[in-house]
C-alpha cells in the first residue's frame, strides 16, 4: 500500500505535478486511492465548483476560456476539468478542449485536466468528483467542470457542482432539447451564447416562459445571460451572476440542503462501487456470473433472480 502522506502534503502546497499525479491515481483506480482521498477530504471546502453544460457547438470551451481569464485577472487560481468523450481507440480523452484553451495552458495559475468519460453515463468521468476535491485541496479558488454535450444523464453535473450553468445557442432547438434532458430543473444560470446570431430574442423569451412555469424549492430565479464568448461580451455579467448565486444561495439553509443531497449521492455512489468491486473479487463469483449469464442469455432465467442469487451468495459468505 503506497504512502500517500508526501503526495497529500504536496497537493496541499499547490504543486501542479502532485495534483496531476493524484488525479491520475484516482482516475486509474490505483491501490491506496481510498486512503489518498481520505487525506484529501479534510483540506476541501474552500473552492467554488462551477459546472458548465450545453449542447455540442454551443461554445462552452470559449466561454470557459474567457471566464477563467476573468478570474485570473482578479488574481484567483483556476482549475478546469474538461470531460471529453473517450477516444474509441485508446480509451483516453480526445483533448479537444485543451487544444482550444492553449492560452490558458501557459498560465501557471491555471490547471487544466481533460478526463475521458470511458463510457460512463452522466457526462462526468467516474473520477471527476475526486478530481474536483483534489483541485479544491490544492487551493484553486474556482473549479470549472465542462461536460460532454447535453443529454438525459447530463443532469448528473449537479452532483459535482455548486453552481450549474447551462449554455444554449439561438436557432438550434436547444430549448426543446433542454426540456427533454431535464436541464430546466438543474440550471442555476442560463447563458445564451453566440447572442449576435438571429433568433436570440426568440430564444430568450421562450426560455423566460419555460422558467416561469417551473418553481424551485430554493426560490431562486435563474438568471439569463446573453454572451458572445469569442468577443468576450457578456462574460463579466456571467461572473456577476455566479457571484450573486454563491452569495445568496450557497450560504442559505437551502444551500446546505443541496450540499446534503450531494453528500448523500456521493456516499451511495461509493457504496455501489465498493460493493460491486468486493462482490466481483470473490473467488466463486466469476464462475457463478458466467453460469447465470448463459442462463439469462438463453432465457432459461430472468436477470432479476440471477441478481438475487448473487446477493444471497454475498450475504451468506459474510
Amino acid at each position: 500500500m503506497p504512502d500517500n502522506r508526501s503526495l497529500i502534503e504536496r497537493v496541499a502546497a499547490g504543486e501542479p505535478g502532485a495534483v496531476a499525479r493524484a488525479i491520475s491515481n484516482v482516475e486509474d483506480g490505483k491501490a491506496g486511492t481510498s486512503d489518498l482521498m481520505k487525506g484529501i477530504f479534510p483540506l476541501t471546502g474552500r473552492g467554488l465548483v462551477i459546472g458548465i453544460t450545453g449542447s455540442p457547438g454551443a461554445g462552452k470551451s470559449s466561454l470557459v476560456d474567457k471566464l477563467a481569464l476573468l478570474y485570473r485577472q482578479q488574481g484567483q487560481r483556476v482549475g478546469i476539468i474538461a470531460v471529453d468523450p473517450s477516444s474509441p481507440f485508446s480509451g483516453g480523452a480526445i483533448l479537444g478542449d485543451r487544444i482550444r484553451m492553449q492560452a490558458l495552458g501557459l498560465d501557471k495559475g491555471v490547471f487544466i485536466r481533460s478526463m475521458a468519460t470511458r463510457g460512463n453515463l452522466g457526462g462526468l468521468a467516474r473520477a471527476t468528483v475526486d478530481a474536483v476535491a483534489i483541485l479544491d485541496a490544492a487551493g484553486y479558488e474556482k473549479i470549472i467542470i465542462e461536460t460532454v454535450g447535453v443529454g438525459q444523464d447530463e443532469v448528473e453535473i449537479v452532483k459535482a457542482a455548486d453552481i450549474s450553468v447551462v449554455v444554449l445557442v439561438p436557432g438550434m432547438g436547444d430549448d426543446i432539447q433542454a426540456i427533454k434532458a431535464g436541464i430546466m430543473e438543474i440550471g442555476d444560470i442560463f447563458v445564451i451564447n453566440k447572442a449576435d446570431r438571429e433568433g436570440t430574442y426568440a430564444t430568450e423569451k421562450e426560455l423566460e416562459a419555460l422558467l416561469s412555469l417551473a418553481s424551485r424549492a430554493d426560490d431562486w430565479q435563474p438568471a439569463i445571460i446573453k454572451t458572445v464568448a469569442t468577443e468576450n461580451k457578456g462574460v463579466d455579467e456571467l461572473r456577476q451572476a455566479i457571484s450573486a448565486f454563491s452569495q445568496t444561495q450557497l450560504q442559505s439553509a437551502k444551500g446546505l440542503e443541496r450540499k446534503r443531497a450531494i453528500a448523500r449521492w456521493r456516499i451511495l455512489e461509493l457504496l455501489r462501487e465498493q460493493l460491486l468491486k468486493r462482490t466481483l473479487a470473490q473467488a466463486s463469483t466469476a464462475a457463478v456470473l458466467q453460469r447465470l449469464t448463459d442462463e439469462v442469455a438463453s432465457r432459461r432465467r430472468d436477470p432479476y433472480s440471477a441478481v438475487d442469487e448473487i446477493i444471497a451468495r454475498v450475504v451468506n459468505s459474510q
